[in-house]
């Protein structure tokens, strides 16, 4: 596909995810290749690390659990349970300002000590997703209350290609450093 990142002497991660919130993009990478893009959407109140900020963390993460395999596209999800629905515009309806979360989740954990995990800054406990939202409409904009959102098809076919620990940078630009390696 494309190349978006500089060339550097730093070992990249064989396959990992970069979240560019400046252009509301996912790339699925593979080492500097981007394999697939996505359109997203980031918090509409920016990036920040604080709990309760409302805001999408950024730095390395890592994916920490996969949530929703086997399940419809729009099956809605509540409290990371399948809530034995799926999304229609009847639900909607009833429920006009729901923040949607369909499909799938990708739980994200921070991978920096005292920057995005552990402490009051701890991405995993402030419950930062990448997944679906019936929002759609809003791809491409930062909207979001800190999670990184994506239309209910693409994140299905995001969560196909993505382990337990696939690294997740995210950031303005491209990452300046990469994380060290883990032995499988």
């Amino acid at each position: 596909m494309s190349n978006p990142l500089p060339s550097s002497n730093a070992e990249r991660p064989a396959r990992w995810l970069w979240v560019d919130v400046s252009a509301q993009r996912l790339h699925e990478m593979h080492g500097a290749e981007s394999r697939a893009e996505y359109v997203v959407s980031t918090a509409r109140k920016g990036l920040g690390e604080e709990i309760d900020s409302g805001c999408t963390p950024r730095g390395w993460h890592v994916v920490r659990a996969r949530i929703g395999a086997g399940l419809p596209a729009t099956a809605i999800l509540r409290g990371r349970r399948w809530t034995g629905t799926c999304y229609s515009a009847e639900w909607a309806a009833g429920q006009p300002h729901r923040d949607w979360i369909l499909g799938r989740i990708l739980w994200l954990s921070g991978s920096e000590m005292g920057f995005n995990r552990g402490g009051l800054q701890d991405t995993f406990r402030r419950y930062i997703y990448i997944h679906g939202t019936a929002d759609v409409d809003h791809l491409g904009q930062p909207v979001s209350a800190g999670c990184v959102r994506m239309a209910p098809d693409a994140v299905c076919a995001l969560f196909a290609e993505c382990a337990v620990n696939t690294p997740v940078f995210v950031g303005l630009q491209p990452p300046l450093h990469f994380p060290p390696l883990r032995m499988s």
